[in-house]
């Protein structure tokens, strides 16, 4: 009977294991599953960002210089044109006439010089034969050089004329992509006093960034590098709000001479290649400069950091796969999605990376490693 007992007694204490196994497990079950990364080190550039923007490598405005009905546009707006294309034709009737008027002047002068050459000429002789005063002969003299003078008013007059009747015909001063026209075609142009713009090419071959730092900002960059002579601004990484096909980097090539007095900012440029000409002036841009390196950085994901009133945290999931609230000081943003953590995780600690407002501090999860 007491064997009874015995082997009864065991069979409930089996039972009862069995049953504590099954609760852990459905309670190990039951943990919801969450996206976890491990936090790593690597040696890395260290970048500051500013705002910019891009200008057209070559702008040029196409201008009229003389007055008058504009006749036709030669271009498509938003087209490719050459340089030397015609644009626009303004009515030259004025300038035809302006220039008839000038070969008739230079000719008349001309007449007048040749007549008044042979005077001279005829005076001399009659000078030696004591035919004509000595004043005679100076006045003669003066005719001829007065006429003379006439014939490079004349053609200087003619060159003007022909200017302006060239100026008629408006071409290309560069090759680029060109803007809307302003006036359009059939509206009055007075382009003789002052130059009137009618539209703009851009040359997007190549683009400028331009961005201000400040004086003492300026300072701290030379202190780290030497300033943008140095190697490590030949290729410095340009970013845009929303992510284009191609990757950019200007090769800096400019600081200004001097700081401007009334924003205390100092301008930097830098060029860089149009791929596809996919870049547009006046885009706004975020320059990365180059300041130093990390040889031991902590990275995380960018989008696995929390903010709240008391900073920035991050949800780490410790060895009993409890989340725990971890406050952390970030430093500089890498390669546009990675943080560099100064403080508050080490490497090789786990923290969720996705539906942070649905995990709770204390929780048990579940955690899946991604990359």
């Amino acid at each position: 009977m007491r064997k009874i007992y015995t082997l009864l007694f065991a069979v409930v204490l089996i039972a009862a294991g069995g049953c504590k196994k099954d609760k852990s497990k459905e309670a190990e079950d039951a943990a919801p599953r969450v996206d976890v990364a491990e936090a790593y080190t690597d040696s890395i550039t260290l970048y500051e960002t500013y705002p910019g923007t891009l200008s057209a490598g070559t702008t040029a405005d196409v201008v009229a210089e003389v007055s008058g009905r504009i006749l036709a546009a030669h271009y498509q707006s938003g087209s490719y044109v050459t340089k030397g294309q015609t644009l626009f034709t303004i009515e030259s009737t004025t300038y035809r006439d302006a220039v008839t008027k000038a070969e008739a002047a230079l000719s008349t002068a001309r007449s007048q010089h040749e007549y008044y050459t042979r005077q001279h000429a005829a005076m001399k002789k009659a000078l030696e034969a004591d035919a004509v005063s000595q004043m005679e002969v100076l006045q003669a003299q003066s005719n001829m050089e007065q006429a003379a003078a006439s014939i490079r008013d004349a053609e200087a007059a003619l060159s003007t004329a022909r200017q302006n009747l060239q100026r008629c015909t408006i071409t290309a001063p560069i090759s680029g992509y060109i803007s809307n026209g302003a006036p359009d075609p059939g509206n009055y142009v007075n382009g003789q006093g002052a130059p009137v713009k009618l539209t703009t090419i851009y040359n997007n071959s190549s683009m400028t960034a331009n961005f201000y730092l400040s004086d003492t900002q300026y300072e701290e960059l030379l202190g780290r590098s030497g300033g943008i002579s140095s190697e490590v601004y030949r290729n410095v990484p340009i970013y845009f709000k929303e992510p284009l096909k191609n990757s950019y980097t200007a090769d800096l090539n400019f600081v200004a001479p001097s700081v401007n007095s009334s924003t205390g900012t100092l301008l930097l440029r830098g060029k860089l290649a149009n791929k596809d000409n996919e870049l547009k002036d006046g885009m706004y841009v975020t320059i990365s400069l180059p300041y130093g390196t990390e040889p031991k950085a902590v990275l995380v994901k960018e989008a696995s950091i929390g903010t709240d009133q008391l900073g920035k945290y991050l949800y780490v999931v410790n060895d009993s796969n409890k989340v725990v609230y971890t406050p952390v000081e970030i430093g500089s943003l890498y390669k546009d999605s990675l943080r560099v953590i100064k403080s508050g995780i080490n490497p090789g600690q786990k923290y969720v990376t996705k539906a942070l407002m649905t995990v709770t501090r204390g929780e048990k999860v579940t955690p899946v490693l991604t990359k």
